[in-house]
């Protein structure tokens, strides 16, 4: 497959200006934002649990994250099909901090879903961004689906945040995956901009 070329912040005339140059879309992405701390009103609602942080040196904890990411996300070009050395050298990079990869266990112990964070310096994506709390990865195993689990791994992945003393945090979400769209505004997110991804049209013989 060709590379992808990406275009950020993406217009309604972004389209035609890419098929002008032969590329055609094929992802659309929403960065969307929300302020911290989270509201007492947001949190209605929202199922109690508890997460600890990764032990990145501990098996289990490396095999439970690897087993619930690509169940969860077995459809997606990016986050599906990771392995130990992608994990591992993603926690190598120099903003890695286990204490902001948040695991929640079921109740046979073994892992079923994760809020990974990431802190951005300031002007992340606008000159003027402040500092930014971004939910990285998260997901649920999909036995847990309609259980709550995921808002509630928001949710203590925002709190993370805050207790960083970080006053506005972000997430980047496929535009066309409506169910964790509308989580996130349920959450009180909003769309900031999108991001899409072009790929050349091969021509034709």
């Amino acid at each position: 497959m060709a590379a992808l070329r990406w275009i950020s912040p993406h217009s309604p005339s972004t389209d035609e200006e890419m098929a002008r140059q032969g590329f055609r879309r094929v992802r659309l992405l929403h960065q969307m934002r929300r302020p911290l701390p989270l509201e007492d009103e947001v949190r209605r609602g929202t199922r109690e649990i508890r997460v600890r942080p990764m032990r990145p040196d501990h098996p289990g904890d490396v095999e439970g994250f690897l087993r619930v990411n690509n169940r969860a996300f077995d459809w997606h070009p990016e986050q599906g099909g990771w392995d130990e050395e992608r994990l591992a050298a993603t926690m190598a990079e120099d903003w890695f901090d286990p204490a902001g990869f948040l695991l929640h266990e079921g109740d046979d112990g073994a892992i079923d879903g994760f809020c990974w964070t990431k802190v951005h310096p300031p002007g992340h994506t606008w000159p003027d961004d402040p500092p930014l709390g971004e939910i990285f990865v998260i997901a649920v195993d999909p036995s847990t689906h309609g259980t709550g689990l995921g808002r509630a791994l928001t949710v203590a992945g925002l709190d993370h945040l805050a207790s960083r003393s970080l006053t506005t945090a972000m997430l980047y979400v496929e535009a066309d995956n409506e169910p964790a769209v509308a989580l996130y505004r349920s959450l009180g997110f909003e769309v900031d901009h999108d991001r899409a991804a072009y790929q050349r049209v091969e021509a034709r013989p």
